[in-house]
Formats: structure tokens, sequence, C-alpha cells
């Protein structure tokens, strides 16, 4: 399924979009700047530090590999994605510094975002799933092995990543197999040759990757890389798709990053417009 990329204006500076969404959506925003958001020097729910000791410490190269044959066969269970829903009114991100709302309504805050600013349903549609691979929680799995920022493994860790110094206790760290520029990998091999840090982002891109245009694919499966997106510390790592489909990425971001707010939205109200949507796109259920 191809999209042009008229449908949506081309991304101005990123600052410049920022900025734009903080004024226009929504407009009862509280008054937090952009400075505030993603505060890791000094988080304000106290969750957040000790999530990335965890989860700096245990996501290995090794580790990655055997989550993904783990879960990568989707033979846990099978139901409709408004179940998964469900049991995301229930999570709330121990990675997340800036909102400690339920997912679900995360979700929500996020996909209206983008629907107020006019854009294609599939972008609509990414909003709402974007997250919905944390259900990875059902099944056991740790915060640590699920939610917050993603990286690249089997290659030197940069310091651009958040709370960077906890990667001195990742075995990888002193893995010369994995502690150098590029590890395992070659220059500009294309990021669909790197496998990151375990967690949502990977789990549903491979669960819907069949169903959506590859710019919706390009931001679920890439959306916590702040490293990269943010930083552009894995240039050396990216091919020329990559470069372009990123674009995308950073069209998301905002409207991921600023729509937290402290009200919840009004699920009853918008549940039979994203039973619709959901269903142009999707199967009636989704192998987890």
């Amino acid at each position: 399924m191809e999209f042009s990329e008229k449908e949506i204006a081309p991304l101005a500076n990123l600052e410049v979009w920022e900025d734009d969404i903080l004024l226009r959506y929504p407009e009862n925003a509280p008054a937090k700047s952009k400075e505030e958001y993603r505060n890791y020097d000094n988080p304000e729910r106290d969750t957040v530090r000790e999530f990335y000791r965890l989860n700096h410490k245990y996501q290995t190269y090794d580790f990655v590999k055997q989550k993904q044959s783990e879960f990568l066969k989707f033979n846990k269970t099978e139901m409709p994605i408004w179940e998964a829903f469900d049991f995301l009114n229930t999570l709330v991100d121990d990675s997340d510094p800036d909102t400690s709302l339920d997912q679900w309504q995360h979700l929500l805050q996020t996909s209206e975002a983008i629907r107020a600013d006019g854009h294609p349903d599939w972008f609509v549609l990414t909003g709402l799933l974007h997250d919905m691979g944390k259900v990875l929680c059902l099944f056991g799995e740790p915060q640590w092995a699920v939610v917050g920022d993603t990286f690249p493994v089997g290659c030197k860790h940069s310091d651009k990543i958040v709370y960077s110094e906890y990667f001195e206790a990742n075995p990888d760290a002193q893995d010369e197999r994995f502690n150098t520029k590029y590890g395992v990998y070659e220059p500009n091999c294309g990021l669909k040759n790197v496998d990151m840090s375990w967690g949502h982002d990977e789990y549903l891109y491979q669960m819907v990757k069949d169903y959506l245009p590859q710019e919706a694919l390009y931001m679920i499966r890439y959306h916590s890389f702040y490293a990269q997106h943010r930083e552009n510390a894995y240039e050396h790592l990216m091919d020329e798709h990559d470069k372009a489909m990123f674009e995308w990425v950073k069209k998301f971001n905002p409207y991921d990053l600023y729509s937290k707010l402290p009200t919840p939205p009004d699920t009853q109200a918008l549940k039979p417009y994203y039973q619709d949507l959901l269903a142009k796109y999707l199967p009636a259920t989704l192998k987890f």
C-alpha cells in the first residue's frame, strides 16, 4: 500500500513544527513549555530513573534475540484489538516523565490531536495504535523490556541515549564484538538490518506490518528511537530510505509527546469512530 507525500505537507523545521503543535492543539493545553517535556534531569515521577537503570543493564544483544524468538511467533493468544485496548486501561508507563494517565488515554489523546489537524485516516490510526505493543506486559514482561526509549544493540551505545551512564553495567559494553561504532553491522546497512532494544515498538511493527503503509510502519517501529530522530546519533547505520522515512517519524513525534494532558478523553463518544477505522485497515482479531 503506497501513499503519496502530497497527502501531508512536507516537514518544516522540526522546532517550528513542534512550537506550532503546542500552540494549536489543544486549545486548553496546560502552561508547559517544550523544554519541560522529557525532563530526565529532574523527572516528576520517581519510577523513571530506576526504569532506565534496569533497561540499560539488561537490554543486551542476546536478550533481544531471545525475545524476538519468544514473541515474534505470535502464538500466545488471539483477540480483538479492543480487548488489547481494555488492558491498556490499566497500564501506566513507568518510563514516561510526562504523564500518569493510563496508556489507552494517551493513545486517544495522540490520535485525536492528529485527527484535529486533518491528517489522513491511516495517520490517525497510527496514533491510536502506536503504543498497543505494550500489551507485552500481559505476558508477564517487566516494563523495562516493554517501554522506554529504544536504541540499537550489537554496537556501541551512544552517549545521546537517555541515562547513558547506566550502560556501564551492560555486559555488551565490555564485549569487543558489540562495543565498537559498527559492532556486528556494516556502515549504512539500513535499520532493517539492525536489531533494536526489545520492546513494544518492534513487537507492534511485526504484528501489523502487512496492513499499514510504510510511513505508518516507520512511525510505529521507531517512534521511541529518540537517540536518532532527536539527536541523529546513528546516521552511520541508516540508508537513504531510512533517512526519507524518518521525516515521517519526526512528523509523528510531536503528537505523541505534546498531546499528554491531565484530562482524559471521552472514550465512549469516540469509540464508534475508531471501531470503524480499525475495521477499515485491520482484521477483526490479531495474533499476539
